[in-house]
């Protein structure tokens, strides 16, 4: 059997990502919930008329949390199908990565604040 292309296999990895994007939209609350808040700031944005530094610090904070929440998701769901039953174990490595998701969150809500907070008042 010939070796696909280099060009192939990133079509492919290009196409196996799209669709873990749309996964975790369609499937996890918690993306879901972040992806609204993202299209609200997105729209500020547009509104308040930010700055490029701004945006920039804006999407990297949406990409940030979004990312993180996708990378947490896959660690609860590897953990779910090694261990299905309740685990001190495996129940501390859900909250480490629970707790990544919320210092990129908590970083993210200080950075929207420093943004907006002066635009609005």
């Amino acid at each position: 059997m010939p070796k696909e292309s280099f060009l192939k296999n990133r079509i492919k990895s290009v196409g196996y990502a799209l669709k873990g994007m749309f996964l975790l939209l369609r499937t996890e609350p918690s993306i879901k919930i972040q992806f609204v808040i993202a299209l609200i700031v997105t729209a500020l944005g547009f509104y308040f008329q930010i700055t490029e530094t701004e945006w920039a610090l804006q999407l990297l904070s949406i990409g940030m949390v979004m990312g993180i929440e996708g990378a947490n998701t896959a660690i609860e769901k590897i953990c779910d199908y090694v261990q299905p039953n309740l685990d001190p174990k495996i129940g501390l490595i859900k909250d480490i990565s629970a707790g990544a998701v919320m210092i990129v969150s908590i970083i993210a809500s200080i950075i929207g604040l420093i943004i907006y907070v002066p635009k609005i008042f």
